[in-house]
């Protein structure tokens, strides 16, 4: 019975049937947006890069935030904005699959490094005395390692998993693909592909918890200090806007993919569904650019030469 499933080469992706009247404003909103995003993410980089002051835990884990930001959202806005373009909106499977591939390593990345900088703010503000020992450079290479190998290990055995089933459809009902929405067109359900995605959300709520559970202990210990209150905001406020515009993105497309109705409109599915594309890589290097002194003092004189 299943030799006469045809064998899938190509998906359809859903979402832009109903833009034609505004596709090229679309296009143009989308493609400002996309070099906002290069253009803030890649003046921290430089930032960080080019000051050796700067060459310190947090600013690295920060530029990687950064570097992460810029490659999660390759992974959406090229194809996303030949699509605008396109009457046609079809992806190939390998297309596919890699997509999914970037967009969940990107995610993952993202609360690896956010797990590195909670930790680094918890040593530099609740163990100071030993934070030049805990925190040398040789174990912030080690951990920034780490950050990136997990991510793209877990995913790429979820995306191995996913490229060896039998599919019995080709429709994607999102403007990209992921995981999730292929392995629903599987003709059968296998262990892997139920064990290893369960497993990595078991594995990245435990990030969250850390994080959760280190910033008890900071709170808790600068409520005791007005010194380590001042160090607190300064250095430890961008870090959890980041992780709540992060966390509330990535939660809104995770419950809408899973319970979300299909009756809401369109346009409000396409929103939900590209946030943690748009918000984060966005607005994070703009908050921490604009809290953090030592970033703000290097990167105002260069934008006030300009004038």
């Amino acid at each position: 019975m299943m030799d006469n499933v045809s064998v899938v080469t190509m998906f359809t992706l859903s979402g832009l049937s109903g833009t034609t009247n505004y596709r090229v404003l679309l296009f143009a909103l989308t493609l400002l947006c996309y070099c906002v995003i290069w253009l803030v993410n890649l003046t921290i980089i430089v930032t960080v890069i080019v000051d050796k002051k700067l060459h310190e835990p947090m600013y690295i884990f920060l530029c990687n935030l950064c570097i992460n930001g810029l490659y999660g959202t390759a992974g959406f806005y090229p194809k996303f904005l030949m699509d605008l373009l396109s009457t046609t909106h079809i992806i190939s499977y390998a297309g596919c699959l890699l997509q999914g591939f970037v967009l969940h390593s990107s995610v993952c990345a993202d609360f690896s490094l956010l797990v590195l900088m909670a930790y680094d703010r918890y040593v530099a503000i609740c163990r100071p005395l030993v934070y030049h020992t805990v925190m040398t450079k040789q174990r912030v290479c080690v951990f920034v390692f780490f950050a990136w190998l997990i991510p793209f290990y877990l995913v790429f055995m979820g995306t191995i998993t996913t490229s060896r089933m039998r599919l019995c459809g080709s429709h994607i009902p999102k403007i990209y693909c992921i995981n999730l929405l292929i392995n629903n067109l599987a003709c059968f359900a296998s262990v892997a592909n139920i064990a290893i995605p369960a497993f990595n959300y078991s594995f990245y709520a435990g990030h969250f918890f850390f994080i959760i559970w280190s910033y008890v202990h900071l709170i808790r210990t600068c409520l005791k200090s007005k010194e380590k209150w001042a160090k607190f905001m300064q250095t430890c406020v961008p870090h959890l806007f980041c992780l709540l515009t992060f966390s509330v993105s990535i939660l809104f497309d995770l419950l809408y993919i899973r319970f979300g109705s299909k009756d809401l409109e369109q346009s409000v599915q396409n929103f939900m569904a590209i946030e943690f594309v748009l918000i984060p890589p966005m607005f994070n290097p703009v908050i921490y650019g604009l809290k953090m002194t030592q970033i703000r003092n290097r990167i105002l004189p260069f934008f006030k030469s300009l004038d």
